[in-house]
């Protein structure tokens, strides 16, 4: 590991918030590229308020870079944190770090965050951390929240359901009798990525709505 200098440093911490994004990433990639566990502390900070998304990225892989005794603790604490943004980033960086140990972090309250962008870091996190034991737990509690928010929420619930595998199964089959239909479309067009992975999303949304609509005997045998 490379120390870094006081002056150094304190130019990379300046470089962190200047008004330049060009200039925040490149002070990313230069605390990832020479790690200094004494940055962790700013890296997290600059998480919870960095508004471009490249390099916001750039934060995660620099955290990553440090050791997991230093960044994991900080992260979990994070979670805890009434910005949206800080709760969102740390769980899409314990997702990269893959510290099983942090599994019991993610709480049925980050599952169902009423802010998507967080519900969908918690989401991906939680099948990234989840033990095999928990599996099925997750995937019926995941799948209370089948039908919500728009294409990109649901996209993202269904990849988070179908990289669980089969312990989904049950789950999505009691949705196909919601009497919400468009829980019932996301359950079955999450069961046909289920099994087709290959299958475009927008493709099984557009099926099941239509196997919905029709019903699966109708659908089944058209000339009916």
């Amino acid at each position: 590991m490379v120390t870094i200098n006081h002056t150094t440093d304190t130019r990379l911490l300046d470089a962190l918030g200047a008004a330049n994004s060009s200039t925040r990433l490149q002070a990313a990639l230069a605390a990832g590229t020479r790690p200094d566990p004494a940055l962790a502390d700013a890296l997290v900070a600059r998480c919870a308020v960095e508004p471009d998304f490249f390099v916001r990225d750039m934060l995660t892989w620099a955290l990553t870079r440090l050791p997991a005794d230093v960044t994991v603790p900080k992260l979990v604490a994070e979670l805890g944190s009434g910005r949206a943004q800080a709760r969102s980033q740390a769980l899409h960086t314990l997702s990269k770090i893959g510290d099983r140990s942090t599994w019991q972090a993610i709480t049925r309250s980050l599952l169902h965050d009423p802010d998507d962008e967080v519900a969908r870091s918690a989401w991906r996190a939680a099948v990234v951390l989840v033990p095999s034991g928990a599996r099925s737990g997750l995937a019926e509690d995941l799948a209370t929240q089948l039908g919500r928010g728009d294409r990109d929420v649901q996209l993202s619930l269904s990849r988070a359901l179908v990289a669980l595998g089969d312990v989904v199964e049950p789950a999505l089959r009691r949705r196909f009798t919601s009497a919400d239909p468009v829980v019932r479309a996301h359950a079955r067009a999450t069961e046909r990525l289920l099994h087709d992975p290959d299958a475009g999303f927008d493709l099984a949304v557009d099926e099941a709505k239509r196997i919905v609509a029709l019903g699966p005997e109708r659908t089944a045998n058209p000339a009916c």
